[in-house]
């Protein structure tokens, strides 16, 4: 059975605007599952009717088994929610704050000072603990929500955007816990406007434009249907260009060569062409001034999908190494 199973799912206002005009997508147990969209597209919508916070107007959704629309107490029960804007009380502590949330959940009151311990651990909180959370960075205060919505080991996991506008020390750890949530098992409904975040996390992606899914896949999978990379290749001294275009083109089709570069070609195989691509140069008495691997990217799909680049396509997103 599916973690999240969604059906024709709709959402229209009353102002007659169809925000989520009929969906269909299914996220396995245990899978992390991006899900992209510019602003305006139906991605926020489509969480909070996932999440109890809105009443779908058609269709169904099924989340941990339950229905959305019928059992929304039962839904509750197995998820945690990170949401773009974390409401805690500025005067409480982290500690106090993780304390009554695990109290508020029903653990037991004596696991409840070592569950809260154990998350504001792993979130990196730990030395900020009896702090007033007031005090807390916008980094500190994302972190301590990511906590919140697991106190009580949620089966599936919803997080907005979790590192917009983040630092790369935050935006690390919160890397981390969603790759340890997949290690353990649970569920992530994952949206966000970092592509790279979607292409390093996600198991597979769903792209939503207009209110309706124009694109499902897995990160490789999407990228291929762009299109095959490509090698650019320039030379140190090339008296015979025409020649260096005859043995590239023995390994994938010749493509207009960028500024800088003296010959591209598209390579099935990737990375795994560059050293027959050197030798076969090399061989033959050319140069290799610089080569380089071009690979399609989620941006090249959003872009082709949807008409426009993703608002924080062109931010960085990496965590630091």
């Amino acid at each position: 059975m599916a973690a999240i199973d969604v059906r024709g799912l709709e959402r229209e206002y009353k102002s007659g605007l169809k925000a989520v005009r009929g969906i269909d997508l299914a996220v396995e147990p245990g899978e992390v599952y991006g899900f992209l969209g510019p602003n305006g597209a139906g991605k926020t919508t489509t969480v909070r009717m996932l999440v109890t916070l809105l009443r779908p107007t058609g269709g169904s959704a099924t989340v941990a088994g339950f229905d959305v629309a019928t059992e929304p107490a039962k839904v509750r029960r197995r998820i945690g929610v990170a949401l773009q804007e974390a409401a805690l009380d500025q005067l409480m502590t982290g500690r106090e704050l993780m304390e009554l949330q695990a109290t508020l959940h029903g653990i037991p009151a004596k696991q409840v000072a070592d569950r809260a311990d154990e998350l504001i651990g792993r979130v990196g909180l730990s030395q900020a603990a009896e702090r007033r959370v007031g005090t807390y960075s916008g980094g500190m205060r994302r972190r301590l929500d990511l906590a919140m919505a697991l106190i009580h080991a949620p089966e599936v996991l919803f997080l907005d955007e979790p590192t917009t506008g983040l630092d790369p020390t935050s935006r690390s750890t919160l890397w981390d816990e969603v790759r340890r949530l997949k290690a353990d098992g649970t569920t992530v409904f994952l949206t966000t406007q970092y592509l790279e975040e979607a292409d390093q996390l996600a198991d597979r992606v769903g792209i939503i434009a207009d209110g309706l899914i124009v694109a499902e896949g897995t990160p490789a999978a999407l990228k291929a249907e762009v299109g095959l990379p490509h090698l650019d290749v320039s030379f140190a001294d090339c008296p015979d260009l025409s020649r260096a275009k005859e043995l590239l083109g023995r390994f994938g089709e010749l493509r207009p060569a960028p500024e800088g570069a003296d010959v591209s070609v598209a390579v099935a195989k990737g990375a795994e062409e560059i050293a027959p691509v050197v030798r076969v140069l090399d061989e033959a008495g050319f140069t290799v001034a610089s080569l380089e691997l071009v690979e399609p990217s989620l941006d090249d799909v959003f872009a082709e999908k949807t008409g426009r680049h993703l608002e924080g396509a062109a931010e960085p997103a990496a965590a630091p190494a």
